[in-house]
């Protein structure tokens, strides 16, 4: 399973030591969560985190569409679907 370490900065922490929020994130592989007066305002990760993540959630929406279809009974016999996906590539 996917954990990705929290660390809670202040946002003075972020005006003054953004190097060094950076390099926790990007080497940590870490989220900041930076607070404003002791409350959550942002999270700062590196990027390579980020696009990581988004990939993930990505593919649980399709995961989830398609489980939805399935519920649905809005399927098609494999041979069909092979049928149309070459289509498509021929075409493309």
């Amino acid at each position: 399973m996917y954990t990705l370490q929290e660390t809670i900065r202040p946002s003075a922490d972020l005006r003054n030591h953004y190097s060094e929020i950076s390099k926790q994130c990007r080497e940590g592989k870490e989220a900041v969560i930076i607070t404003v007066n002791g409350r959550g305002d942002t999270v700062s990760l590196s990027y390579e985190e980020y696009k990581h993540m988004k990939s993930r959630i990505e593919l649980l929406e399709i995961l989830a569409e398609a489980e939805n279809d399935v519920k649905n009974g809005r399927v098609a016999p494999i041979d069909e679907t092979f049928d149309d996906l070459r289509q498509l590539l021929q075409e493309g």
